[in-house]
């Protein structure tokens, strides 16, 4: 709602003229909270519902963020905005440790997301790294009650509602490296809306989608899921883009690390040399551990 309620502000003051509504939707997402999202479908589960309400008439357009969304749009959908990154980074939360470094052995870490889980295994094999799931309310609220030693959140999240003040450390991309499109909101509408795209323009934001389609594109090429630790980040440095990416197995055992550097008007050119580099460290066979894992996993 944060997220629904800033765009129709924004577009609230480019457009007085215009009367603008939300249409409050509860996504399959939102609503299972009891298992992880690679047990049960994946980034698609926050999108779907929003996709039938445009398609029946009754939303003109929804907003996403970009790292929740499917690396495919379902036929006759687009993304018309890409809007101004928030910081990507992710957040540890603590009420007792100032960092990751100052858990001890044993303490046991929260988490929604395999990456974040894989980075962390990989760095601290000697934390337990159990899933977290629900609102951001919801976790905090078990970290409180003493469920979790410290908990691992989107930076993102927690300034837009106004809980920066919960986090203890920002973590490094070195440390943790971000989801593709972590973030960063995205405006989606049906395909061919013209009249849409005219009106979202001034909201799109350039090198924001810049860096989307280099870390989306490395996303794509190892048909990237929730099931799949896999992050990257790209960030703009003068005229060249810097993308950085990493696939996993989600303990941390086998990891894949790329980097390059390329033009900024080129980044899906870099996104296919950061995933060469990333298959030549032998990251499908990685990828295909991750998935024997997830299948025999109980759901």
């Amino acid at each position: 709602m944060w997220q629904a309620n800033t765009v129709r502000d924004l577009l609230g003051a480019l457009y007085p003229q215009c009367s603008i509504s939300i249409l409050g939707t509860t996504t399959r997402g939102d609503q299972i909270l009891d298992r992880t999202l690679s047990k049960v479908g994946g980034k698609g589960l926050f999108v779907k519902e929003l996709e039938v309400a445009m398609a029946e008439g009754r939303a003109d357009l929804a907003v996403h963020c970009l790292k929740d969304m499917p690396m495919e749009l379902p036929e006759g959908f687009e993304l018309a905005a890409i809007l101004e990154r928030e910081d990507p980074r992710d957040a540890f939360v603590s009420n007792d440790y100032d960092a990751l470094d100052a858990l001890p052995a044993g303490a046991v870490v929260g988490t929604s997301s395999l990456r974040r889980q894989a980075m962390i295994a990989a760095r601290y094999p000697q934390l337990v790294v159990k899933p977290l799931r629900g609102n951001l309310d919801t976790r905090l609220g078990k970290l409180d009650r003493g469920d979790y030693a410290a908990i691992i959140l989107a930076v993102a999240g927690l300034k837009r509602l106004g809980l920066a003040a919960r986090i203890r450390a920002y973590l490094a991309p070195e440390t943790s490296l971000p989801s593709p499109g972590q973030g960063t909101l995205a405006i989606e509408i049906p395909a061919g809306r013209e009249d849409l795209k005219r009106l979202l323009a001034p909201l799109h934001d350039v090198e924001a989608a810049t860096a989307s389609i280099a870390e989306r594109a490395v996303s794509r090429a190892f048909g990237a899921s929730c099931q799949i630790p896999l992050a990257a980040y790209a960030t703009r440095e003068d005229e060249q883009l810097r993308l950085r990416a990493i696939i996993a197995t989600p303990d941390g055992g086998r990891v894949a690390t790329a980097e390059a550097r390329g033009p900024v008007g080129a980044p899906e050119a870099l996104a296919a040399e950061v995933s060469a580099m990333l298959q030549a460290q032998d990251a499908l066979s990685i990828l295909d551990a991750c998935r024997a894992q997830a299948d025999a996993d109980p759901a």
